[in-house]
């Protein structure tokens, strides 16, 4: 079974519980073939301080890949294939990471095997983690040949 990791920066406000709901649903529909974790660190006062809380956290063995405005861009059969790399697949996990509200620090970027951005408009740090868990399932859709993508 493939190991995801989801570290973010910033917690989830009770009167966003959607969110949660969302992601959980996500998670329980790729059960069957991914055992994912959401690993959230406390918001520093610092980028420099919350990235050395997030590089803690990241598995040593792990295919890391950043969440960023500067990151390459992919199409959900392109990420797909991210996903589904030989890189990714001997990795001992996938650990995307998402920034609080004000990015990520250089430190996480340069630690990173690679930068995805999602767009180039700007969300809140919660609702690009449920855009991530969608694509991840998409990713797995393509890749199974499930009907969920087109």
């Amino acid at each position: 079974m493939r190991k995801i990791n989801i570290i973010y920066a910033g917690g989830m406000k009770t009167q966003e519980k959607y969110y949660h709901e969302t992601v959980n649903e996500y998670i329980k529909r790729l059960s069957g073939d991914f055992k994912i974790a959401n690993i959230e660190i406390k918001e520093e006062q610092t980028l420099k301080a919350e990235g050395k809380k997030i590089l803690e956290k990241i598995n040593p063995g792990a295919f890391k890949v950043a969440l960023c405005v500067e990151g390459k861009k992919l199409s959900s059969e392109d990420f797909s294939s991210l996903l589904y790399s030989e890189r990714a697949i001997n990795a001992q996990s996938v650990d995307f990471i998402i920034g609080s509200s004000r990015g990520l620090s250089d430190e996480v970027k340069k630690a990173a095997d690679y930068l995805l951005s999602l767009s180039d408009m700007t969300f809140t740090h919660r609702l690009a983690r449920v855009m991530l868990m969608e694509q991840i399932y998409r990713a797995y859709a393509i890749a199974t040949g499930k009907k969920y993508h087109k």
